[in-house]
């Protein structure tokens, strides 16, 4: 049973990935009148409905009786202070990387994002033997060489004349590249940290993403306001709003489910790598419908 739920849960999150990549890049380039909707408050949307989401999943499993979520909620937040503050370190961490990604995404391409993103494996695999005594084979020692070679090779720059236009797009590479690179070594440091208490505790993994949600929703509300502050006040909370900003909102909601899923059945290296596949999805896509990622 375990074994059909690691590879289920491997299979969904590949899914969910490279939809959130190609509407998210879609959603933050689509040209439209008005302003555009403010990534911060996407991401405290989505953190908020991750924890409706994971408040029913506990209802069900206390047999949807409300008797019973109720003393389950009490006991294993309210009365367990301690373990619920340890989500409050991967939780502001989780919150900084997942504003990284709409910062990325807003300057790079979908495929060089993914293929580029992709050096959190390396961070994952580097925090794994430190933090939790992994040992790694001589040909997944490899396949992390050949990886870090293959980001080179994707941010090599081109040999073509520069122009104005080209040098702004570089320009906005480069912040698109650093907001990559931070989020590849905070999701490492924070995935590592949430399975070694996931799998160090006996607490539901819903019950510990509810614990999560709430110091997200927290850590997100404090950067809204301090980064956006102004234009929240101009345009209220939910400037910007469309369907497919709302698509891009559930998809994130899901992928924090999907990612707890994953940690838990199976672990954080091959959450990597299964996460590798959307590669391909994702530089197809971006090619074919995008059409903002050419081949070189």
């Amino acid at each position: 049973m375990s074994a059909n739920l690691k590879y289920l849960s491997l299979g969904i999150l590949v899914f969910q990935t490279t939809s959130l990549v190609l509407t998210m890049r879609y959603s933050r380039t689509l040209k439209e009148e008005g302003p555009r909707y403010l990534s911060s408050t996407a991401v405290v949307i989505a953190e908020l409905l991750k924890i409706l989401a994971c408040v029913l999943l506990v209802y069900k499993d206390s047999k949807c009786n409300l008797r019973t979520l109720n003393r389950v909620l009490h006991d294993e937040i309210l009365n367990k202070p301690m373990e619920t503050l340890k989500l409050a370190i991967p939780s502001g961490i989780y919150t900084l990387q997942n504003n990284l990604l709409y910062v990325a995404l807003s300057n790079l391409d979908a495929a060089t994002y993914q293929v580029t993103y992709q050096l959190k494996i390396l961070t994952t695999a580097l925090f794994s033997v430190s933090m939790l005594s992994k040992k790694l084979g001589v040909y997944q020692w490899l396949s992390l060489v050949i990886l870090m070679t293959g980001v080179a090779f994707v941010q090599w720059p081109s040999d073509s004349q520069a122009t104005p236009a080209k040098e702004h797009s570089a320009g906005s590479q480069f912040v698109g590249l650093i907001a990559v690179l931070i989020a590849c070594f905070s999701s490492g440091f924070a995935g590592v940290y949430f399975e070694k208490i996931l799998k160090e505790t006996k607490q539901s993994v819903w019950i510990r993403n509810i614990q999560l949600g709430f110091f997200g929703s927290i850590f997100g509300l404090m950067g809204v306001y301090i980064y956006d502050g102004e234009q929240l006040s101009k345009n209220g909370f939910f400037q910007g709003y469309n369907k497919l900003t709302w698509v891009v909102v559930v998809l994130q909601a899901l992928g924090g489910l999907v990612i707890a899923a994953v940690i838990k059945y199976a672990d954080n290296i091959l959450k990597g790598f299964a996460t590798s596949l959307s590669i391909i999805l994702s530089t197809l896509i971006s090619y074919f419908w995008l059409q903002d990622f050419v081949p070189t």
